[in-house]
This record gives C-alpha cells, sequence and structure tokens, in this order.
C-alpha cells in the first residue's frame, strides 16, 4: 500500500507541541479506544517526557465493551492515569476532575505552600480524528473547537477557556513518520485517521472485511445478510456484499468500488457494530 501521508503541517504540528509545553500544566492525550495502541503517537512520549498526562480512551461507544475495559487495566497497568469517555454524549468526562486531581496533586501542593492560586492549562494531543475538537466542546459545552468526521479538521491550536479554572489547548492532530507495522498503517486506515484519497479503497475493504471475517463474522452476516463469512478473504466477502446491494456495473460486473466505500463507512459510522481492531492479549 502507498502510504505518503506525512504533510508539512505534522512537521509544524510536532514543533508547536513541543514549544507549547512551557506554558502548559498536563496534556489529555486522547487515543480510539477501538485500536488503542495503534492510535497512540510514540513522538508524543518524546516531546511530553515528564509532563504530567491524562490518557483518554475515546470513542468507548464504537468499541467491544469487554475489549475496552481490557485495555483500561493494561494502560493502568502502565502506570497511566485513564479515563474511558465517549465524547459526543458526554458519557465518561464526568471523571476528568478526580483525574485531573490525581495527575497534579504534587503541583498544587507545591503551589498551594506558595500561596499560589491559578488555572490548569491542558494540551489535548493525539492523531488525526480520534475526536480531540468534540472532547473540548463536550467539555466546554459550546462549538468552540471545529469538529469532522475526517482527519486534518483542526489545522492551528486554539486556546478553548472553561468556567472552572480551566484553559484547554486544542492542537491539531498529527501523526509520526513511519510506521511500526503494515497492520498499525492498517487499522488507522480502516477508521479514517490517514486520508482515503491516498489509499486503494478496495484493497483497503477488503482487508477490514477479512479480519471482522475472523473476529466479529456474526456481526457482519447480520448487517449484510449473508450466509457464514468466517475463516473467507476478504473480497470474496466483498463480492457477496455487491451482490446483496445490488452494486453492479453491467454485464454481471459488481461495483466492487462503490461496495468498498460502502462497508468502510458502515464501519466508521458503527452501522456493523461496536468494534475493536485489536487486543491486549495480542
Amino acid at each position: 500500500m502507498n502510504l505518503q501521508w506525512f504533510p508539512g503541517h505534522m512537521a509544524k504540528t510536532r514543533k508547536m507541541m513541543a514549544e507549547s509545553l512551557k506554558i502548559t500544566d498536563i496534556a489529555a492525550e486522547l487515543i480510539d479506544a477501538r485500536l488503542p495502541l495503534s492510535s497512540r503517537n510514540p513522538e508524543i512520549d518524546k516531546i511530553l517526557e515528564n509532563k504530567p498526562r491524562i490518557l483518554v480512551l475515546n470513542k468507548v461507544d464504537m468499541a467491544d465493551e469487554a475489549a475496552t475495559k481490557k485495555w483500561a487495566k493494561y494502560f493502568e497497568g502502565k502506570g497511566l492515569n485513564v479515563i474511558s469517555v465517549n465524547s459526543v454524549t458526554g458519557k465518561g468526562l464526568e471523571k476528568i476532575g478526580e483525574a485531573l486531581d490525581r495527575a497534579l496533586a504534587d503541583k498544587r501542593a507545591k503551589d498551594s505552600a506558595r500561596g499560589i492560586t491559578r488555572s490548569v492549562k491542558m494540551m489535548v494531543c493525539g492523531i488525526p480524528n480520534v475526536g480531540k475538537s468534540s472532547f473540548i466542546n463536550k467539555i466546554a459545552g459550546r462549538a468552540g473547537a471545529k469538529t469532522g468526521n475526517r482527519p486534518g479538521v483542526t489545522t492551528n491550536k486554539q486556546w478553548i477557556r472553561l468556567k472552572d479554572g480551566i484553559e484547554l489547548l486544542d492542537m491539531p492532530g498529527v501523526l509520526w513518520p513511519k510506521f511500526d507495522s503494515e497492520d498499525v498503517a492498517l487499522r488507522l486506515a480502516f477508521t479514517g485517521a490517514i486520508k482515503d484519497e491516498i489509499m486503494d479503497v478496495e484493497e483497503l475493504a477488503c482487508k477490514l472485511l477479512a479480519f471482522l471475517g475472523e473476529k466479529y463474522a456474526a456481526a457482519v452476516e447480520e448487517r449484510y445478510k449473508l450466509d457464514s463469512v468466517s475463516g473467507r478473504q476478504g473480497y470474496e466477502i466483498l463480492e457477496d456484499i455487491c451482490r446483496k446491494r445490488g452494486f453492479l456495473l453491467g454485464k454481471g460486473e459488481y461495483d466492487y468500488f462503490r461496495g468498498a466505500n460502502i462497508v468502510l463507512n458502515e464501519f466508521r459510522d458503527c452501522k456493523i457494530g461496536k468494534i475493536t481492531l485489536e487486543f491486549p492479549e495480542e
């Protein structure tokens, strides 16, 4: 797969993040609950270093609930301060205050001893399309940050002031210059974190269907009214979907491009079901 995806604004964002650390107290790193490891940018660890951090498992409404609980335990076992949220409905966001108290306990104690009271400045960071702007807007109770179900909506840093003495810095999403494996790239592409315009969407949909046929066969069969898909090749499942949906180009030829886009969009809209793409035990 051709993945020439690291545009200039991402290099600019990395530099912007490093510079903004000087004026922020804590970072909220958002990751996608459907692919918690693959949606963690390893560059963020290097940039944030010892800065206090909250790890936010976002989009839990779209992920396999049992898998999300395992991931939360996994990251807590690594000593991370974790909360699980749905930034669209606000579920789980009530825990942000407690998470801030835990992460900033030492700093606040030092400030209190010196008689200092000041607002908390929190940087919100993560990869593209992970829901940073929705997270900020829900906490703020207003549409202060641009949102969209595609990568690259936020392109410049934005300060959002909250009522309770917290200031949020919304950073543009940033990927990293080189993926560790094709599997990581594929999982990101499945969720739309990498733009479809640079992908072969038919190949992408086939690989997604092969995974779903192995891990979530019943969900695929129910959504597309198919017989058994377990153990079948992705292109075979895509062909069956095109046949069922009547996606034809003429003379018995299937419209695989249309079928592939439908599969990807329905996966991203959670119409196939609540699905997690990777698991701690793996």
